[in-house]
């Protein structure tokens, strides 16, 4: 990073524009849960966010593999931006509305969904191979700190000037971010961005689907996510258990990037090991113990700590997932397999938090999160066990690998 001026602005712009996301992920389900006091309400801002990112994320894929994407991210960043501009005036004109507030949310998701496989390329455009994972290393740990930082500063901020505090200063991150970008230079796709238009959406999905090492690290995401995803739960959690107040709601988001940031820190001996797969799919499960505790903790030092563990854990599966995706496909077929991890990595998360919030709107908070988690750890371990190219997938050329052909 020293010795890499774009890729450092790159990885500024954006660890400023994830906490901006934060800010306003913590207002919508501060908002939503003050307006309607409905887990499910809550959980429909998750659908709100998934739908768009499936559609626009495929479109997006195959337009980066077509045009300048470092244009294409000034674009939709733009839009974001407008999006941000329009939740702080719903929410200063006081409209209290439902309806128009997840509107708002699906717009600037569309928006957001149609530039991120542009930007999930960028990294490996703009480092050698070599420096790939741990250039996934530090572009996660910067997304820990800001989510880390984020929900601690939207509690605050929520308690004391309310939500369109949030919403604005999410509005002004995406100022440096839209900066980030215009100083990169030109990333055109290396294969010119000469394809065929009618098939290069199933192309892409017939190259994820021909190489098991790459429905595996997505599959391992969906299983994580939509199964044990617990954020829909805080709001109704901290309800619950701990008095509702939006300081230790802030609280929940920021211990599950507590134990990202560790392990972010600590990344360097994982992001040298020779197998990612196996890296991924250890992480995943004790992402799911981890949630587990979380969902039948009664005391808040132990939930919080639950949650610490959690992100810890997520952030190793994190790492590992993006450097075997990102070196598992060539860079023509980069936009379009970045729009399937953008589109897993996105909605899964949302199509978790419906689930979550219908689970907990039929039974309780503590089953949805508990039967989720152990879903989670069986899927994860019958993954591990049929899945032998996920487990064996060496990234090229490791010192590791090379020594034991040598023996």
């Amino acid at each position: 990073m020293r010795c890499n001026a774009a890729f450092r602005r790159w990885w500024a712009g954006s660890t400023l524009s994830v906490f901006g996301g934060q800010l306003t992920t913590v207002a919508v389900l501060y908002q939503t849960w003050e307006s309607t006091g409905s887990s499910l309400a809550v959980g429909s801002v998750g659908i709100t966010r998934a739908v768009p990112a499936v559609l626009f994320g495929l479109l997006g894929g195959v337009v980066a593999d077509t045009v300048d994407r470092r244009r294409l991210v000034l674009l939709t960043t733009s839009g974001q931006f407008v999006g941000a501009g329009a939740l702080t005036l719903q929410a200063l004109a006081g409209l209290d509305s439902w309806w128009l507030l997840l509107m708002l949310v699906a717009a600037q998701e569309s928006c957001s969904a149609t530039g991120a496989p542009a930007r999930r390329s960028f990294t490996a455009r703009l480092l050698p191979d070599r420096q790939l994972t741990a250039g996934m290393a530090l572009n996660h740990l910067g997304t820990q700190v800001a989510m880390l930082s984020g929900p601690a500063v939207a509690g605050v901020l929520i308690a004391v000037r309310g939500v369109e505090s949030c919403y604005l200063l999410n509005a002004v991150t995406f100022v440096a971010a839209f900066y980030a970008v215009l100083r990169l230079p030109t990333m055109l796709p290396e294969s010119g961005g000469r394809l065929r238009e009618p098939a290069t959406i199933r192309a892409g999905l017939r190259f994820v689907a021909s190489r098991p090492e790459l429905h595996g690290a997505f599959l391992t995401d969906v299983l994580a996510t939509v199964l044990a995803m617990p954020t829909v739960l805080f709001p109704m959690i901290n309800e619950q258990r701990f008095g509702g107040s939006p300081e230790t709601l802030g609280l929940f988001w920021s211990a599950l990037s507590l134990g990202g940031i560790a392990a972010g820190l600590a990344s360097g001996p994982i992001t040298r090991l020779p197998r990612p797969g196996v890296v991924m799919l250890t992480a995943a499960g004790v992402w799911a113990v981890a949630l587990t505790g979380f969902g039948v903790s009664q005391q808040l030092w132990l939930l919080l700590g639950c949650l610490t563990l959690g992100g810890a854990a997520d952030t190793i599966s994190v790492i590992s997932r993006g450097a075997l995706v990102q070196l598992a496909i060539p860079d023509s077929h980069r936009g379009r397999i970045s729009a399937v991890d953008n589109i897993v990595g996105a909605s899964g998360p949302d199509l978790g938090e419906f689930r979550g919030g219908l689970v907990a709107a039929a039974t309780s908070a503590t089953f949805a999160a508990v039967s989720g988690a152990l879903c989670c750890g069986l899927g994860i371990l019958a993954l591990a066990v049929t899945n032998r190219p996920l487990r064996r997938f060496t990234v090229p050329n490791h010192p590791a690998e090379q020594a034991l052909e040598r023996g």
